[in-house]
């Protein structure tokens, strides 16, 4: 008796092996209603829910920095240490906001893919697409969607436009709360506990120049469509 399984639409390899699937679903002269334009909406949403993550993650932290800040300047008995709890906090945030950001990463570089290679040579028609291969690395993503920065740079990024600035007003609080604002003088006033204030000085000014190295230290960039510096000078 004949296997007819292929022919329903539940059969083994039903769709992977039929060679007329997807096609005409994108052509060359793709119009705005096109397959392409739901697609490129898709991303857009996408994108756009991310970006809201970020920045709900971002507003987290300048809360906490702001009731961190008012707390520990509202007595003088108040602890000089909370500062510090404050940018650990900021850390962990950061954290949060480094993962969601290689998240972002994704949808954000299929815009980008799809702005250079259909939205600017449609605006444009005689120039060409700057990627040949836009159309396979598209479609691999797809398949496979993948993570496209690394932890290190996502954080890098994070604290360049966000934590680094909010790190360094609380740090610059700390100075003034251990050295104007204490009976003892610097540097035993940053004593924590049993630990020397020497130490805890040391300690505070080895992380943040850790985080200082790797926001700005030379690097290739991997995120795609990002505004940087370097790229908002106008070139006639």
């Amino acid at each position: 008796m004949p296997d007819d399984s292929s022919d329903s639409p539940g059969g083994d390899d039903a769709t992977a092996t039929d060679p007329e699937l997807g096609v005409g679903l994108f052509e060359t002269d793709m119009g705005p209603s096109s397959a392409l334009a739901h697609v490129y909406r898709g991303e857009i949403h996408r994108m756009k829910f991310w970006r809201e993550r970020l920045d709900r993650t971002t507003n987290w932290a300048v809360v906490v920095m702001a009731a961190v800040l008012t707390w520990a300047f509202s007595g003088r008995s108040n602890p000089h240490y909370l500062l510090l709890v404050g940018v650990v906090a900021l850390g962990a945030f950061l954290g949060v906001e480094a993962r969601r950001y290689r998240g972002y990463d994704i949808w954000r570089s299929r815009v980008r893919t799809l702005q250079e290679n259909v939205v600017a040579v449609g605006l444009a028609p005689g120039e060409t697409s700057p990627d040949a291969d836009w159309r396979e690395r598209l479609a691999r993503d797809y398949r496979e969607p993948t993570i496209k920065v690394s932890a290190e740079e996502a954080i890098a990024h994070r604290l360049r436009r966000i934590y680094l600035p909010l790190s360094t007003v609380l740090l610059v609080a700390w100075v003034v709360r251990v050295t104007a604002f204490s009976p003892a003088a610097w540097p035993a006033s940053a004593a924590i506990g049993s630990l020397p204030g020497v130490v805890v000085t040391a300690a505070v000014a080895a992380t943040y120049g850790t985080a200082v190295a790797v926001a700005c230290r030379p690097r290739t960039w991997h995120a795609r469509g990002e505004l940087r510096e370097e790229s908002l000078r106008k070139h006639d």
